[in-house]
């Protein structure tokens, strides 16, 4: 209950800034809040509620009269209780163990009326505790969908995966976008879907599960589901593969890895192969004065071009601008200028909110008169 009390100061104290920093405010409650703000040996969040109190001149005063607390014993009593529909809500609880001997993952799955269902998941291939935190969440969607669940609340201590589902964070390698993927097309059968992350202390269960499929015994747990994935839910195969449809790195892949060209380019193309090197099936650019520049194929190229002008931290800068930045980036493709450019022209918010240009169509000239001599 002192919690509560000190929560409901902290939030009206945030919504009523400017009064409180411009007054002094009179706190009347029966329970000793300034004592326990005060101590030294808090911890948790009183802590910071106490530090974010401290800015304030607040007073606190024994409560009077019970006409003075009616309207807040009227707001506490009347306040909803949760519905039906919030209470539908389920939690799943995943969790993914790697390591040199086992690979494991866990799945707890908690709803309405103490309903707890679990899973224990054993992994017959080698995989990284990335992937294997994926496979976890891709076992408790399924999970849910056999349940027909359509209110979900993930929670993993993956921060990275957690903040890629959450679009917090970039996926970069080329496997965990596959997964990435096929995460994103399973959250289209359920109607709402959140994640959140949790710290590991608070997510014991699910690792216990982790690490006990690797350990299964006779006798033991046998309220516990027992799964073992012979196979990667996603194919490595297919996580590998890239845009395969011919374009201006097909033929300088092809001479770098067979030696093989067009006939009469052999000497052109030899000049223009030592210019780059492939490593694990990307193309990248020897630079001058860069490091290795990563070759793009044209959907890549439409992306980090909308990146920089216009995304998140895009300032719709000019092409030459642009193609500067797309350099520094670490990205090459032969036509960056030129691209830049067309897609600076094409913007529609740079010819709305530019600058106006007042240059004239052509230099001024005179025209003399044809009766004059």
């Amino acid at each position: 209950m002192v919690e509560k009390v000190a929560l409901a100061l902290i939030i009206t104290a945030r919504r009523m800034r400017m009064y409180f920093q411009n007054h002094r405010i009179i706190v009347r409650t029966n329970y000793p809040i300034m004592k326990i703000l005060t101590k030294p040996d808090l911890a948790g969040r009183m802590i910071g509620w106490a530090i974010e109190l401290s800015e304030f001149h607040v007073e606190y005063q024994p409560r009077g009269a019970i006409k003075s607390q009616a309207l807040a014993d009227f707001a506490s009593e009347l306040t909803p209780q949760p519905t039906e529909e919030e209470e539908s809500i389920w939690v799943l609880y995943v969790d993914g163990s790697s390591n040199n001997r086992s690979c494991g993952a866990g799945v707890v799955l908690e709803g309405p009326g103490e309903i707890v269902v679990e899973q224990a998941m054993k992994f017959e291939f080698k995989t990284s505790n990335n992937q294997a935190e994926y496979e976890a969440i891709i076992a408790g969607l399924h999970l849910a969908m056999e349940l027909e669940i359509t209110k979900l609340i993930c929670k993993s201590d993956s921060r990275l995966v957690i903040g890629q589902l959450t679009e917090e964070y970039d996926v970069r390698e080329n496997l965990l976008q596959q997964y990435y993927h096929f995460v994103k097309n399973l959250l289209n059968r359920f109607g709402e879907v959140s994640f959140q992350h949790v710290r590991r202390e608070n997510n014991t269960r699910a690792d216990t599960l982790s690490r006990l499929a690797t350990v299964k015994q006779k006798g033991v747990h046998r309220s516990v589901i027992h799964v073992t994935l012979n196979k990667p839910s996603v194919g490595v195969e297919e996580c590998l593969t890239t845009n395969t449809q011919p374009n201006w790195m097909t033929p300088i892949k092809q001479y770098l890895t067979e030696g093989i060209c067009g006939p009469h380019l052999e000497k052109t193309m030899k000049q223009q192969a030592a210019r780059y090197i492939l490593i694990d099936q990307d193309l990248y650019r020897r630079g001058y004065s860069r490091p290795l520049l990563k070759c793009l194929n044209p959907d890549q190229i439409t992306y980090v071009m909308t990146e920089l002008h216009e995304g998140v931290c895009g300032t719709h800068p000019g092409a030459r601008t642009m193609a500067a930045k797309v350099l520094r980036a670490g990205y090459y493709w032969p036509t960056v200028q030129g691209d830049c450019t067309e897609f600076v022209r094409k913007c529609l918010k740079c010819q709305e909110y530019g600058n106006i240009s007042h240059e004239k169509p052509e230099n001024l000239h005179y025209i003399l008169s044809p009766g004059r001599s």
